[in-house]
């Protein structure tokens, strides 16, 4: 609540009789020719000034905003609300409950932890794709769904009902993001203080990097980790930099042929080429207006993926346009348009704004693109995607052991994969009654080119095909990033009409599915009527989850993924998602492609990446003529002409009316009653966070790191997914091992994220990605180490860790660039800490996982400018030393400390490392050992 108005901003709005308190920017000098995501920073602070966290200065500093400066000044950001999907979610509901226990063991009231800004999460994470290719499946993966997490849910239930301003929205409703585009933002928010209805910018962090799609509709919000989340909850501003600001300027239409997803992953490889890491990016231009509020929240949601914090759009008609239709009242339009208008945030494409650099694509000049093998910013154009697809391949698969190759240099494997012999419809999951037989591939020769190993399988159910390197295994329609899309969505139903009425199917090693970002998408396949092309080409409804894009993909079925890991194939993976990192998407695929919905169902047509679309024919109609990819493609009038008639107001009010009921499932659920939680000690998914154990009103000194070892060294752009424990994992893994001497049998593991209530799995699963690459072994992937407490011999992670903890031997991690990338895992920085990793030394690092270091009290270093573990020398064997840190004690923080590498021969290194606590309010949370316990502290003492 502020309690300061230095410049006389708060005011009064009338809009239709109603009046609004607001505070107005035209009191700043310096507002008008402010970018769009500055003025709602600039509100902000004037609506939360105090004098002392947000102050007169840090108000002029950002009028007089200088675009051309590096960022050197603090501000505190309170944002509106926060958003949350249940693998982020539940560790989060876990804190507040085991924070609410330990307010009281300081003396302090429990019932003051409960969201002091609105907090809403979606359940979206959890289902996996176990069955698919027929019209049960939705049904079936649901009942699993339940099975599995139904321990984690009703926890979930108890605290919608302990927690206010606490709201779930159940399993089966949609994917968070689409949900909170089309139902939870406000874009304006209102609230009653004091007697007033204030209004004011829709600000909405989330624990889910993608959060960012909201910036589509003139949201500014971004992906925090789940600690930032709950402290943004309790009341606590994020301390931030006043960034720079990328003006990208739109021109032109989108071609005939391209799509959204082309557009997203063209801008997506123009801004990791500029670079925009902590920076914002803001459409801006004449082209704007032209880009349906649909394209605008496509292309907000892949911010991550360029790096940048946020990627806005202004408010204008499209979005007044697109919240009418989403079924928002008219009172709340019509406060949407004025207050934009009032204060001066209405999009007006001849007001010259001031922007840090400069970007500008004309969308005439978008061509149909796909991205992969293993990063979304490595874009190929679709007629380079054959060409791509071979030179890669040599990355991941061996030539054949004589090192001969036969047949013509022209032939593909998808001419030795006749569609005229594939099944007329999908196989299903490996329990759905058998389609006719399918006879093996004959005469196949292996490809020129690449590598080849065809290798023939027969399935239970009569289907007989050979695999070869490059099969498409997967090809899923998922993700919030096209889900959202109507004219992404129904092209690919445009598609699979096409193709089936020439007679196409897919291939039938194809693991086909549709995750839809929420009930409304099934409407409008249902009107349109394309949802049956789409289930005759294998694409049924699954689920309405992250899925695939998430690493939920579900196994491939048995006989298919024995033989590619007996036969060690490199099989490839094709969604229309966002993310597409090494061994995310399912343990048996090696490569991974991200392409829009219509692309995914010309893939899972293909049943192969080794194709050439605009060459080769998918197969033949009924006469015998080839079909091409031309002639399928949807016509975009067409497209057009169907969402103009298939989509309605009526579609978004009937299903977001119920949204928070759920289903039978849900409401069947015991809901645990109580304000503090019942903790099971013999659950093995919910478990009392051990954050705050043995904490105590002031916190210990800091004190510099003496004798630490190296737990990993690694490589450039380490990942979240890397770092932090992610889908499945086997029985001889420290998880696993966990679980079975706690009497789980190997069918009910789940994933870790179903687990991430109980930091005893997740320890266990940091850092124990399959693909990662720990440089302090030779030749090995995977959650390995050397344990130097045992001579240096190879053990897992976890257990190495355990050793050193005995021992009392503090541990740092070594990094190379981009350390740190993708989502906002909370788990990773979590796991990095609970492990007994003291700080991590890096070339950089990524904002969102070098915030979660600090809340979680590890210390992020950077190596001198132009160094690195390899120009210094650094093997990974030495003992480390680090000192210098000390200065916190002092109130001050210090730019650089002193690191002292000794090797095993008493020979040392030494070097300043440069200190990423930014801001005084992360030095803050690093004195207390964590934001939660900075926190924690606050409330107790106040």
């Amino acid at each position: 609540m502020s309690t300061v108005d230095s410049f006389g901003a708060k005011g009064v709005l009338n809009v239709n009789g109603a009046d609004y308190e607001i505070y107005r920017l035209n009191k700043v000098e310096g507002y008008e020719s402010l970018p769009y995501s500055l003025k709602v920073l600039l509100e902000n602070l004037l609506r939360t000034e105090d004098g002392a966290n947000v102050t007169a200065d840090h108000i002029k500093a950002l009028g007089s905003w200088d675009e051309n400066a590096q960022p050197d000044t603090e501000i505190q950001f309170t944002p509106g609300r926060v958003l949350m999907q249940d693998f982020t979610g539940v560790p989060c509901v876990v804190d507040l409950a085991t924070m609410r226990e330990a307010v009281a063991d300081l003396g302090g009231d429990p019932s003051t932890i409960n969201p002091l800004a609105p907090a809403e999460m979606v359940i979206d994470h959890s289902v996996q794709i176990d069955s698919f290719g027929n019209s049960d499946a939705i049904e079936r993966n649901m009942d699993i769904e339940y099975q599995r997490n139904g321990e984690r849910y009703k926890f979930l239930r108890w605290g919608q009902t302990a927690f206010n301003d606490f709201k779930v929205v159940p399993p089966g409703m949609g994917i968070v993001h689409q949900v909170n585009i089309e139902s939870l933002a406000r874009v304006v928010m209102t609230r009653e203080v004091e007697g007033s209805l204030r209004a004011y910018p829709d600000t909405c962090v989330g624990t889910d990097s993608h959060t960012t799609m909201e910036n589509g509709l003139g949201v500014l919000g971004w992906g925090v980790g789940g600690i930032e989340a709950e402290a943004a909850m309790l009341g606590q501003p994020i301390s931030m930099l006043i960034p720079r600001v990328v003006g990208f300027k739109l021109s032109g239409e989108i071609p005939a042929g391209a799509t959204a997803t082309d557009v997203v992953l063209t801008i997506t490889q123009m801004l990791r080429e500029h670079g925009v890491v902590g920076k914002f990016v803001e459409f801006y231009g004449e082209g704007v207006a032209e880009v349906p509020l649909a394209n605008r929240a496509t292309i907000g949601n892949m911010s991550p993926e360029f790096g940048s914090t946020a990627a806005m759009f202004p408010i204008d008609d499209v979005t007044i346009d697109y919240l009418r239709l989403t079924g928002r009242t008219e009172e709340q339009l019509a406060l949407v348009e004025a207050y934009a208008k009032e204060q001066g945030m209405w999009h007006d494409p001849s007001r010259e704004l001031r922007f840090s650099e400069h970007l500008e694509l004309d969308l005439s000049t978008v061509v149909p693109s796909i991205s992969g093998p293993k990063r979304p910013q490595d874009r190929i154009e679709l007629t380079d995607a054959k060409e791509q697809f071979r030179k890669d391949i040599h990355n991941y698969a061996q030539d054949t052991s004589d090192g001969s190759v036969n047949g013509d240099l022209d032939e593909s494997v998808a001419e030795t994969f006749p569609a005229s012999d594939a099944p007329s419809s999908t196989p299903g999951d490996s329990q759905s009654a058998a389609d006719k037989p399918r006879p093996m591939d004959a005469g196949a020769e292996p490809v020129v080119g690449r590598p080849s190993k065809q290798v023939p399988v027969k399935m239970p159910d009569g289907r007989e095909f050979t695999l070869d390197h490059g099969a498409v295994s997967i090809a899923s329609i998922t993700s919030c990033t096209n889900t959202s899309n109507p004219n992404v969505m129904l092209a690919a139903g445009v598609l699979a009409r096409n193709a089936v009425e020439k007679g196409l199917v897919q291939k039938p090693w194809v693991k086909t599915s549709i995750a839809p970002g929420s009930k409304v998408v099934t409407d409008y396949y249902e009107k349109s009527g394309l949802i049956e092309y789409l289930e005759k080409v294998g694409f049924f409804v699954v689920g309405y989850g992250c899925t695939t894009c998430i690493g939920n993909s579900g196994p491939l079925e048995e006989e298919i993924s024995k033989t590619v890991q007996e036969e060690d194939l490199a099989v490839t993976s094709v969604l229309s998602g966002n993310r597409n990192f090494e061994g995310r998407i399912n343990p048996d695929v090696k490569m991974n492609y991200l392409a829009s919905p219509p692309l995914v169902v010309a893939y899972a047509l293909a049943g192969t990446m080794d194709f050439d679309f605009e060459n080769e024919p998918l197969g033949q109609d009924s006469a015998g003529n080839d079909v091409y990819l031309k002639d399928i493609w949807p016509d975009p009038t067409e497209v057009q002409k169907i969402i103009e008639e298939s989509i309605d107001t009526e579609m978004f009010t009937s299903k977001y009316s119920t949204i928070f009921d759920g289903d039978h499932r849900w409401q069947e659920l015991d809901t645990p009653e109580g304000s503090t939680f019942a903790w099971d000690e013999g659950s093995t998914y919910v478990r009392k966070a051990p954050y705050f154990d043995g904490m105590e009103l002031e916190p210990q000194p800091v004190e510099d790191i003496e004798g630490a070892r190296v737990l990993l060294k690694l490589g450039d752009s380490v990942t979240t997914d890397h770092i932090s424990p992610a889908g499945s994992f086997k029985s001889d893994t420290p998880a696993g091992r966990y679980l079975l001497e706690n009497g789980v049998e190997r069918k009910d593991f789940n994933s870790y994220g179903s687990r991430r209530g109980n930091h005893e799995v997740m320890i266990r699963g940091t850092f124990a990605n399959i693909r990662i690459k720990n440089e302090l072994l030779d030749g090995v992937e995977g959650g390995f180490t050397r344990d130097f407490t045992k001579g240096g011999e190879q053990a897992y992670v976890y257990d190495a860790a355990q050793n050193y903890a005995a021992e009392g031997t503090p541990l740092v991690v070594l990094g190379g660039k981009e350390y740190g990338s993708g989502s906002s895992r909370d788990w990773a920085a979590k796991g990095t800490r609970l492990l007994g990793v003291k700080a991590v030394i890096t070339e950089s690092f990524e904002r969102i996982h070098r915030s979660n270091l600090i809340g979680m009290g590890v210390l992020p270093l950077q190596f001198p400018e132009g160094e690195n573990a390899e120009t210094l020398g650094l093997t990974g064997f030495e003992t480390f030393s680090i000192s210098g840190i000390t200065k916190l004690n002092e109130g001050e923080t210090p730019k650089t400390v002193k690191v002292t590498a000794t090797g095993e021969d008493g020979k040392s290194v030494e070097f300043d490392a440069v200190v990423r606590i930014d801001t005084p309010g992360e030095a803050n949370y690093y004195r207390n050992g964590g934001i939660l316990q900075y926190v924690l502290r606050s409330l107790v003492k106040s």
